[in-house]
């Protein structure tokens, strides 16, 4: 199912979830104007067809003790596809990073990283990611704070992009 298969009632299903994973199949049901089991039938397939990916809980790292975020820019030796692979499943064992993005240009990756401290985070960088197989450097930028953090994306740029297009 591409974006444009997807009728106004799946659409509204998806932004309705995103903005509230946790509401119960009678509520989102009658968010988007359809009775609970065709809407829970809607909300199955949309799971299969990998538009939904999971529900998670929005965690507040502070509140855990991780007072630490830090992108880190890596540039690798090689950009051989099984070294950039091998970069990647890497960066999936390592608990500190959290998200890990190939870009293109100067910089391979930019990895999010949590930390408790700025001593774990230190640790990690001199003793795990810089020295890592084929990284060739490695640049890090401490955040102050996030004016924002939106997850998905924004439903009423797609829907607009649809109305264009009818």
């Amino acid at each position: 199912m591409a974006s444009t298969k997807l009728d106004e009632i799946d659409r509204k299903i998806l932004a309705e979830l995103q903005a509230d994973g946790r509401m119960t199949n009678v509520e989102l049901a009658k968010r988007v104007g359809i009775s609970a089991p065709p809407c829970l039938r809607r909300v199955r397939t949309l799971e299969e067809a990998g538009y939904i990916r999971g529900y998670h809980a929005d965690v507040n790292p502070r509140e855990l003790g991780f007072e630490v975020q830090v992108f880190a820019m890596v540039r690798l030796q090689s950009q051989a596809e099984a070294d950039l692979s091998a970069f990647e499943n890497r960066c999936r064992a390592w608990p500190l990073v959290r998200e890990c993005h190939m870009l293109n240009g100067e910089i391979d990756f930019v990895l999010k990283c949590v930390a408790p401290d700025l001593s774990t985070f230190q640790s990690f960088l001199m003793g795990e990611l810089t020295p890592a197989d084929n990284v060739a450097s490695v640049k890090t930028s401490l955040v102050i704070r996030c004016a924002k953090d939106e997850p998905g994306v924004p439903f009423d740029v797609l829907e607009e992009r649809l109305a264009k297009q009818a």
